[in-house]
């Protein structure tokens, strides 16, 4: 078996790390690009390269750990990093507001970094497992209590795979794109025809984008074509491709539908866009989590990147999430949460004016019963989440 399943926090001491070293603007120019919704990077961000078990790790963090309030930690798509899949969500003005109360760790994939050399031939490049086993390495390295966790497509399986391992780590977990199925022949078939028939990028485009997005060649599709095939070292990216095809299924049952079921503890959101090719294993993933902590938000007018094409809606849901856990803003009384805080009475109150007009609630998947639950549901349970929740937005 692997080493994932036989890990302790205690073993992590051994571990060696690299010392930090500060993220210069001027590595940024080649990703300076307004056509890819690509900001600056603020001088605050530092590197860090950080050695796993599996092998080094690229982090780039800001801010440092504010008692027990936890660290959001994002993980990119396969094809993206960590700018190219989070910059315009995380530069978006109402999302700072968010992200100055918490430190904020963005994970590149092993080798998918701007400038990351080239891995020899015949390089094992970490299976889906692995790739989670090489978190608890950065939780050790910062110090880190808790988890929020934000990941896209093959990030979000990672990061749902860490949550099962690391259960006690995890206090909620945004998953945008999920496909918790591995691959079957057939898939698997297509997906090699494919490799043959096209390039790495136009095979990475069709994973992350709609079929009616990739025909319309919108100035968006296009720009990331041009900074897949130029930006993340191509070879690598063969490598993560190819490891997240042949994942096997995410080992998660809806509690009480098989015996002794796994599933996710923690809060959990899962996103979508209404015209993306991730909606079918989203929908799958939703049937599949606890109903009683999960919040299924299909965003309309999206296709494969929600979070940049729509990242005011995304961070309207995300402050809701946020809410539902316990995580308020108030002037008098500072951020609080639910482990060993009490709930401030105070709400977003920009977030409240503005949620009758951007988000509406539906029925549930299943249609076994009404998924709705109000700002006042959700304050009143004093931050448990009480319904699995489908919003349209």
């Amino acid at each position: 078996g692997l080493l994932l399943q036989e890990m302790t926090m205690a073993g992590l001491h051994e571990l060696r790390f690299t010392e930090e070293k500060p993220l210069l603007r001027s590595q940024d120019a080649e990703l300076e690009n307004p056509d890819v919704f690509l900001a600056a990077v603020d001088m605050d961000w530092k590197e860090h390269d950080i050695e796993t078990p599996y092998g080094l790790l690229h982090v780039v963090i800001r801010g440092s750990p504010k008692g027990n309030r936890p660290a959001i930690l994002t993980y990119h798509d396969v094809g993206l990093n960590h700018k190219l899949c989070f910059n315009t969500f995380f530069n978006y003005e109402d999302m700072q507001e968010i992200t100055k109360h918490f430190v904020v760790c963005h994970v590149d994939a092993p080798g998918q970094q701007a400038g990351a050399s080239q891995f020899p031939q015949g390089y094992q490049y970490p299976s889906m497992d692995q790739l989670a086993a090489m978190l608890p390495s950065v939780v050790q390295h910062f110090g880190f209590k808790y988890l929020i966790g934000i990941g896209v497509g093959a990030g979000a399986y990672v990061l749902a795979k860490f949550a099962l391992i690391f259960p006690d780590l995890v206090e909620g977990l945004v998953l945008m794109n999920i496909d918790p199925n591995g691959k079957g022949w057939i898939d698997w078939a297509a997906s090699k025809l494919s490799g043959l028939t096209s390039t790495l990028p136009d095979t990475v485009l069709s994973h992350l984008f709609s079929q009616e997005e990739l025909v319309n060649n919108t100035e968006l599709v296009q720009s990331y074509r041009q900074q897949i095939g130029s930006v993340v070292n191509q070879f690598n990216l063969q490598l993560f491709l190819n490891m997240y095809n042949s994942r096997r299924d995410l080992d998660i049952n809806r509690p009480g539908t098989v015996p002794n079921a796994k599933t996710l503890r923690c809060p959990v959101m899962l996103v979508v866009g209404d015209n993306a090719p991730a909606e079918e294993g989203v929908v799958e993933c939703n049937s599949k989590l606890d109903p009683t902590n999960t919040t299924f938000l299909k965003m309309a007018d999206s296709g494969g990147l929600p979070q940049v094409t729509q990242p005011g809606k995304l961070t309207e849901a995300f402050k809701y999430f946020l809410q539902g856990m316990g995580y308020s803003e108030c002037r008098a009384r500072g951020w609080a949460g639910r482990r060993g805080h009490t709930l401030p009475s105070a709400s977003m109150t920009r977030l409240a004016r503005s949620r009758t007009a951007s988000l509406t609630s539906a029925s549930s998947v299943d249609g076994t019963r009404p998924r709705a639950c109000t700002h006042s549901e959700s304050s009143e349970a004093m931050g448990q989440v009480n319904h699995t929740m489908e919003v349209s937005c």
